[in-house]
């Protein structure tokens, strides 16, 4: 990822006008609320280099500092055909490795605005289909989700308009990506940028309060501890506005060493930080991550996003040596052995436990458009445990049902029924789960109604 260096040149001389006195007081706990161990992709762009590169003087450094280490995957290429595919790959093989995936999602329409990283879906809406293929490819599995970088901090090239329809966009990706079991955290700048309280009004705005948490300091070089400050202004910011029990992460791929303009393609005094951990020692901080993986370029001297070899050494040096015993503590959702991908065709038959006690079903519009809509439903059981549910209505003139995501659809006539997915159909009593759909046509359910 790039941004645009004259924006942030300029936010990072005058943006830090965080007012005093409004920190949160420092967490008792070991950790934030994640355990476990984060995968390490064997498959990086730094792992292909080391194995390719054996007799290179720079191999040993790079190979022990940063290619044994854990960082985000990142989805920047805009495929809505292979999207669900490239995401159960991934998390699969870390659900397989007991270990907890991280991703970075970064494909909103004018991303970077316009800047080296320019690209992203055409429109929001066909972003909301990429944004469900992800969903889908995540089949219940928690993974940490770093979503669209830039895109609240950096607002200076969209109208008034234009960040409402983000805001919301960014709002209906949060909520799709944790009804498929995401931890997802929003874009938070970094301590440089913004002012916290503006900041928070920010995130507030993109759906915060649906969120886990926002990220700081991604593909950027401020000191954690001063990241770790702003955060907290950022918190108290937010409750101030009534949204609590958030929490941060903070990227320290590339802030071990000087500070000042961000980009680092030209910078030799720039250093890899912390090492990727989620036992961060703080109640406030989910993770430390390598949300930027060390040596891949900014497109200041070389292309956004190509992995260099003289940056990563550059980063390397001079490093501490990586701790070599990982966390013993099991991830803080064990896989249950869920589909690599939601069924993408309706069941032949009943589900083999008939389920027993009731059901309600809750509909919104989560977002609409020229044409279309974006509807969300929660099931909730009732007063005894339930082995499945369905959730049926009538369609009105006009409606079509695109897509589906957390359950199974059947259309007969003008009914549409949604069947639970096979990793959200038991239910203790009390318990919910969600199921989303875009569809063609007005917007709205008519007779919503729940089995089980």
């Amino acid at each position: 990822m790039s941004p645009t260096a004259l924006r942030r040149s300029l936010l990072a001389a005058s943006a830090v006008c965080v007012t005093a006195g409004v920190w949160l007081a420092a967490g008792t706990a070991s950790a934030g609320t994640l355990t476990g161990t984060l995968y390490r992709d064997p498959d990086t762009a730094v792992a292909r280099w080391v194995a390719a590169n054996p007799t290179d003087s720079r191999t040993a450094l790079i190979s022990s500092r940063i290619a044994s280490q854990p960082a985000t995957r990142w989805l920047s290429n805009f495929n809505l055909g292979t999207v669900e595919s490239e995401v159960a790959t991934y998390v699969g093989a870390a659900t397989n490795a007991g270990q907890v995936p991280a991703l970075t999602v970064y494909g909103i329409p004018n991303r970077d605005c316009g800047g080296a990283s320019a690209g992203g879906a055409p429109d929001l809406a066909t972003y909301q289909t990429w944004v469900n293929g992800i969903a889908r490819g995540l089949a219940g599995r928690t993974t940490l989700i770093m979503l669209e970088p830039d895109s609240i901090a950096l607002q200076t090239c969209l109208s008034a308009a234009e960040i409402t329809a983000r805001d919301q966009a960014l709002a209906t990706a949060t909520r799709t990506l944790k009804a498929s079991g995401a931890k997802v955290y929003l874009d938070g700048g970094h301590s440089a940028w913004n002012a916290a309280a503006e900041q928070a009004r920010r995130l507030a705005n993109a759906g915060a309060a649906d969120s886990d948490g926002f990220y700081t300091n991604a593909s950027n070089f401020q000191s954690t501890a001063n990241e770790t400050t702003f955060g907290r202004a950022v918190l108290s910011a937010l409750s101030g506005r009534g949204i609590t029990g958030k929490r941060q992460v903070i990227d320290t791929s590339r802030n071990g060493g000087a500070s000042g303009d961000w980009c680092g393609d030209d910078n030799t005094d720039r250093r890899i930080g912390r090492y990727p951990t989620l036992n961060t020692g703080d109640a406030s901080i989910d993770a430390y991550l390598w949300i930027k993986p060390p040596g891949e370029a900014d497109g200041c001297a070389y292309p956004a996003g190509s992995f260099q070899p003289a940056l990563a050494a550059s980063l390397a040096t001079g490093a501490a040596t990586p701790p070599t015993t990982p966390p013993t503590t099991p991830p803080t959702t064990p896989p249950t052995t869920p589909p690599t991908t939601p069924p993408t065709t309706p069941p032949t038959t009943p589900p083999t436990n008939p389920p027993t006690g009731a059901c309600s079903a809750t509909y919104t519009t989560s977002s609409s458009w020229q044409g279309g809509f974006q509807g969300q439903t929660t099931v909730k059981a009732g007063t005894s445990a339930i082995n499945g549910w369905a959730v049926s209505w009538t369609l009105t003139s006009g409606q079509s049902i695109t897509q589906v995501w957390g359950g199974v659809l059947t259309v007969i006539g003008s009914t549409a029924t949604v069947r639970n997915a096979a990793w959200n159909g038991s239910l203790q009593p009390g318990a919910t789960a969600e199921f989303g759909f875009i569809a063609s046509g007005p917007a709205g359910t008519s007779g919503l109604a729940c089995s089980a």
